[in-house]
This record gives C-alpha cells, structure tokens and sequence, in this order.
C-alpha cells in the first residue's frame, strides 16, 4: 500500500492536506521516519508529517514508553533495541501532534525495522 498525498508547497516548505494520509501506510513518500522527544508527553517513533517551530506532526507513531537493550535515544536511533521483548512500546496510533518538542533524531532503517519488532505492549 501506498500512501496517496494531496500536498501544496509554501515558501519552499511542503504539508499534506488533513484527510489525505492511508491509514497504516507500509511506505510513506518523502515522509521520513524519526523518533521526536517532547518536554512533557514522552518519545514517540514516527513518519514525521509536518514541523512548525517546536511543534511536531507523526503519523504511524509508537510512543516509546520503555526500552531495554539500548543506553540512549541516540543508540536507539542508530541501533534499534537489543532486548525487544523487554521494551514497553504500546500499539500504534495514526496520528499525534506533538508539543514542547525538544529534540528529534534521524532513525536508520534497520533501527526503524527494530522498533517496529517490538510486540505491542499493553495491559
């Protein structure tokens, strides 16, 4: 499946027209897959939509709650998680919009692969 996007250029900067994303898109074009920090409301993995300031878009996105097998987010991003089935992440969402960003890390694919390993975790 192929992610269908209505987007519009302003000021050298593309967005998405809301309605326009597929629901759990396999491959999103020219959308690139981050994790985003917030002050407040915790890290999330994601195919970043748009950014305005410290504001942030994901669709696709896990909220990373807890991971094992890796000492950072920045070896996170680099690496993926060593001990996936020690981590906390809860099922995806279609789309959050994130606020108080304060950081957000480039993730390689086979990071993105070993995110995307991790079982749903719930209660």
């Amino acid at each position: 499946m192929n992610a269908e996007l209505n987007t519009i250029t302003i000021n050298g900067k593309e967005y998405v027209e809301k309605g326009s994303i597929a629901t759990n898109a396999v491959k999103l074009d020219g959308l690139e897959y981050k994790i985003v920090r917030t002050k407040s409301a915790g890290v999330f993995a994601g195919y970043v939509l748009e950014q305005f300031e410290n504001t942030v878009t994901v669709i696709n996105a896990r909220r990373l709650w807890y991971w094992s097998g890796a000492s950072s987010l920045s070896q996170l991003a680099m690496e993926g998680v060593k001990n996936p089935k020690g981590c906390k992440f809860p099922c995806e969402v279609n789309r959050v919009e994130l606020f108080e960003v304060i950081e957000i890390l480039d993730v390689t694919e086979s990071a993105r692969k070993s995110i995307a390993g991790v079982p749903v975790w719930k209660q």
